[in-house]
């Protein structure tokens, strides 16, 4: 997915943030994807079998998981 907010500043600064988060299973990917769709500043949100491949002279990658996301695998996490 993007981070719009993220995007252009900081670490990303001149570049488009994507935030990839690795899930085990595809029932925690549609977790993931419905708590990102609930957030205004995410776009482009897409379930992948494999890892992504952006382009480093475009994009920031930020790869997360369970391990430090573990609020983005609980089921309406970010619902208002």
């Amino acid at each position: 997915m993007t981070d719009r907010f993220m995007s252009g500043w900081g670490m990303a600064e001149g570049k488009i943030n994507k935030l990839v988060i690795e899930c085990d299973t595809y029932n925690e990917a549609e977790i993931v994807q419905d708590n990102a769709r609930n957030r205004t500043e995410m776009i482009y949100i897409n379930i992948n079998r494999n890892k992504p491949n952006y382009d480093k002279n475009r994009c920031y990658v930020s790869l997360h998981d369970k391990s430090d996301y573990g609020n983005w695998f609980k089921v309406g996490a970010f619902k208002g």
